[in-house]
């Protein structure tokens, strides 16, 4: 019963151990790089918000924006991020199915098949 046991655990620690995984999420607030588009995405619990600065220091207000508030645009995106493959639900029988790679600890997400990338607010990462 003991050896039994053993191979259970060994077997067990196999499999678990040959899953790649990234220690990074999108959870969070991203942005173009530099703002060039002026967008900005929240990602939380699934779903996808998205909001628009166009005066100001655009940095500054997004810190103060969050999740679902009224500054979002209407209408939402579902998300999910599993094995580093992001999936946006673009409604409408479309999505955004791309694999993320991290840089800057993190702090920048490139999206390999629609070729670009977006920043974490706050992560210095431009």
């Amino acid at each position: 019963m003991k050896k039994f046991v053993a191979v259970v655990i060994v077997l067990a620690a196999m499999f678990t151990g040959c899953k790649k995984t990234t220690p990074y999420t999108m959870e969070g607030k991203w942005t173009y790089p530099g703002n060039s588009l002026n967008t900005m995405y929240i990602y939380e619990n699934g779903v996808r918000y998205t909001y628009y600065c166009t005066t100001g220091n655009c940095d500054s207000l997004y810190n103060t924006f969050q999740a679902g508030d009224t500054n979002a645009l209407p209408g939402t995106n579902n998300y999910t991020f599993v094995n580093d493959t992001l999936i946006v639900d673009l409604n409408f029988g479309n999505e955004l199915v791309t694999p993320i790679t991290f840089e800057c600890n993190g702090g920048k997400a490139n999206f390999i098949t629609p070729g670009y990338s977006l920043v974490e607010l706050g992560s210095g990462c431009n």
